[in-house]
């Protein structure tokens, strides 16, 4: 087994003791997770630069991993069951994406239990870090990865590109994507090195001289050499694409994180408890491994999935069943030399056919690849659920996982996959009172964030993955946007729409981020990336239609969006303060809240009718909603247990719009 060694640092009760419904009274383990790992082996043979790692006497290479996991205290009341939350960015995800739990301000060691929607029903929750340029903490997972090795026995010395895009006026930079660690300068004063800007991303490069920059960080208003910062004269302008091009001598062999993701779950699933601290902790208590992941992770599965990664050493089936999650039709750098896994925009392999599940060929390229080939090809295919929001739409991509690349027909997934839209939501869970910044990357929108919360959805669907996998029950089917029934328009007939709110910001339709062709050079087969990447052909791509409100009508409707108060969208243009006047804020989706009144809709000249005019009082308007809500459980898309959950989600919106001028916070 691959996972050779388990250091358990802490070992107690999780969240004072509590008990939790099924599950009862949970504990919480930490430590480390140590691996060797046979590069020669079929297993692992895909991952980038592992037979360049230095080596044991037995030839296997060493890494190691933090892990975290929450499981019931007596094995009796665990259903069974394991949830591993693929780490974003060193972050546990499924605290806030199944129990609603709040995001804390500044990551702390706690586990927020929220509403304990995962412990109720007896789940066991499992960590490990993945993502090589994690900062690692109490906090924040990570993963301890090897170097590939040149011939001198040194890393490798090659060119890497950081791009970055300010929101606010800055005078340097990490040579990295937000807090992550660097990969360095291999010299300061690279002659060489360049460094371009461009007015949006897919604008033209401008050179900008090298005597203007350097690898430094400003201190005390003056620039200090440092290799892990690039120093502009003058300062970065906010809205503005830049790529700083370089050579580095950290070489991190980042692919090593998805055989930590993959064996110390097969470790959890199939070892014996063992003798010692280092046994096994879950041996006997899982029957079925389910992996979510959302966002940059959800890209992590995706990846894992299409390099055929499903089974350990011993040829198991690791997971039953995957969830990505808005995670669009995208993969990501998660296994290419010189990889920055928290990047998500720079054109790179992760941005390369395939994406949809299965074959497809390219029009334009001749290429054919579908995601699962290399999975059907090996054996151990999961089920697996991919969901999105309105967000990945806008973004550009999303509707390439169920369209064919000619831009003329459906493509319907395959059995083992359903593939849902969660209608007019964005990237994240919105909330209530409307606010114009996320906090999380200080992009700040133009429009109110969209303020919809649709975790209860992806509660049921976790539930009904289950039910598929024990029972054989299948899910509902999927929920997307159609070519064939006019679901599925172009961005541009939507924008249309957005025009008639009065204040609305509308993005530009030549300026939103977008999914390209790209050449990535001759060594890509080697998982070393060309740069800049040469972009050809944009892919076309698609969007929910709307209703006359301008609220999506494919996809799953929460109850916010069946009977609204707001139109809520998955696209929000970049605030004027932050530069890039028109652009797309890559998460972020918009809320316009209907007038509270005729009246003011009528002085407003706003053409969606009032809140007033809707309907009759706070009871009414909940009626509806919960009318709404037992539609969807009837469809299977909510637990009953939510019900209540939705209509509370629904009020708060209420109460935040039908006493409030719509345009009162603009």
């Amino acid at each position: 087994m691959a996972l050779v060694g388990l250091e358990i640092a802490k070992r107690g009760p999780y969240a004072d003791g509590q008990a939790f419904g099924e599950g009862g009274v949970y504990e919480r383990i930490d430590g480390i997770a140590r691996f060797a790992v046979d590069p020669t082996h079929p297993a692992n043979q895909d991952i980038v630069d592992l037979d360049k790692a230095a080596q044991d006497a037995s030839g296997r290479v060493h890494f190691l991993a933090d892990i975290c996991i929450l499981q019931p205290v007596d094995a009796a009341r665990a259903n069974r069951g394991l949830v591993f939350d693929i780490l974003n960015r060193g972050l546990k995800v499924v605290p806030g994406a199944f129990n609603m739990a709040p995001r804390a301000a500044v990551p702390t060691a706690r586990i927020d239990p929220g509403d304990g929607f995962l412990m109720r029903h007896g789940w066991t929750i499992g960590w490990c870090g993945w993502q090589w340029d994690v900062y690692r903490s109490d906090a924040l997972l990570g993963i301890d990865v090897p170097q590939a090795l040149g011939e001198d026995g040194q890393p490798i010395v090659g060119t890497v590109a950081v791009e970055f895009q300010p929101n606010d006026p800055i005078a340097d930079h990490l040579l990295a994507d937000r807090i992550h660690q660097p990969f360095t300068a291999a010299d300061l004063d690279q002659p060489d090195a360049v460094l371009t800007v461009r007015e949006w991303q897919g604008g033209e490069r401008t050179t900008l001289p090298r005597a203007s920059w350097r690898f430094a960080r400003e201190v005390d208003g003056q620039p200090t050499p440092d290799a892990s910062y690039v120093w502009l004269d003058g300062g970065f302008e906010p809205g503005k694409f830049y790529e700083v091009i370089y050579k580095t001598n950290n070489c991190p062999v980042a692919g090593v994180g998805l055989l930590a993701m993959r064996d110390f779950t097969s470790f959890l699933r199939f070892a014996p408890e063992g003798e010692g601290a280092d046994g096994n902790p879950c041996a006997g208590r899982i029957d079925r491994a389910y992996s979510f992941g959302v966002s940059q992770s959800g890209r992590f599965l995706r990846l894992f999935l299409s390099l055929g990664l499903n089974l350990d050493e011993d040829g198991r089936q690791v997971f039953d069943g995957l969830i990505p999650q808005v995670a669009g039709a995208r993969r990501g750098q998660f296994n290419q030399r010189y990889a920055q896994p928290s990047d998500q925009s720079m054109p790179s392999f992760g941005h390369l056919m395939p994406f949809a599940d299965d074959p497809q060929t390219d029009p334009v390229t001749g290429e054919t690849a579908g995601l699962m080939d290399r999975q059907r090809q090996l054996g151990g295919v999961p089920k697996v659920f991919t969901i999105n929001t309105s967000a990945e739409y806008w973004r550009g991509d999303a509707s390439m996982v169920h369209t064919d690349l000619a831009d003329t027909r459906d493509v319907e997934p395959p059995e083992n996959v359903r593939c849902y839209l969660l209608s007019s939501t964005q990237h994240g869970n919105g909330s209530v009172p409307l606010v114009h910044e996320s906090g999380t990357d200080g992009a700040r929108g133009a429009n109110f964030l969209n303020a919809v919360t649709y975790a209860p959805l992806v509660r049921a669907a976790l539930t009904n993955l289950d039910r598929w996998v024990k029972d054989g029950i299948a899910p509902p089917p999927s929920a997307v946007p159609r070519i064939a029934d006019g679901t599925a328009i172009m961005p541009e007939e939507a924008l249309a729409q957005y025009h008639a709110i009065p204040d609305a910001a509308v993005v530009d339709p030549e300026r939103r981020l977008m999914v390209w062709r790209t050449d990535v050079g001759p060594e890509a087969a080697q998982g070393v990336m060309q740069v800049p990447a040469v972009l050809g052909e944009r892919y076309q791509n698609y969007v929910s239609a709307l209703d006359s409100d301008g609220n999506e009508v494919a996809g799953i409707r929460m109850p916010d969006i069946a009977v609204p108060v707001a139109t809520y969208t998955g696209w929000n243009p970049r605030a004027a303060e932050t530069g890039g006047t028109g652009q797309h804020n890559l998460m972020q989706g918009s809320t316009f809240p209907f007038a509270a009144t005729r009246a003011e809709r009528e002085r407003r000249g706003d053409p969606r009718p009032s809140i007033e005019e809707r309907y009759r009082d706070r009871e009414a308007y909940l009626a509806q909603v919960r009318a709404a809500a037992e539609a969807l459980v009837a469809r299977r898309y909510l637990l009953a247990e939510d019900i209540d959950v939705a209509v509370r989600l629904a009020a708060e919106r209420y109460d935040a719009f039908a006493a409030t001028p719509a345009g009162a916070a603009r």
